[in-house]
């Protein structure tokens, strides 16, 4: 009798996650997802764990976060999920400014972004 329920978003074999919000640009955000784009999970955690990037820790979480819903809500196994997918998209941009010579402003963009991974269990090769 109750509502019909929603389409899953991703296949059986795979789990997603996103991250939103994050102060940095999403260009210097998509040179860390380019990274561990294709990677098994094991490795691209370990490449971001030693990343010099800063904004490399958060999407570090973003990837436990996927590996997680993949491994309890989807029932996936852990030891056989590679990246699929990590794409990067534009949030808000907060503009400030700063007063410069000769009456001028000059402006100050702080922009933000979000990602999302998605993870796939790939099939064993006889």
């Amino acid at each position: 009798m109750g509502k019909e329920q929603n389409p899953r978003r991703v296949a059986d074999n795979e789990a997603m996650a996103k991250a939103s919000m994050l102060r940095v640009s999403p260009q210097k955000l998509n040179l860390v997802a380019g990274l561990i784009r294709g990677k098994k999970v094991e490795k691209a955690l370990s490449d971001l764990t030693f990343s010099k990037k800063r904004i490399a820790i958060d999407v570090k979480k973003c990837l436990q976060s996927a590996v997680a819903n993949a491994e309890n809500n989807h029932g996936l196994d852990v030891d056989n999920l590679i990246v699929a997918e990590a794409w990067v998209g534009k949030k808000m941009v907060m503009k400030r400014g700063r007063p410069r010579a000769r009456g001028r402003f000059g402006k100050i963009m702080k922009p933000f972004s979000e990602i999302t991974i998605k993870v796939r269990e790939r099939e064993e090769q006889a």
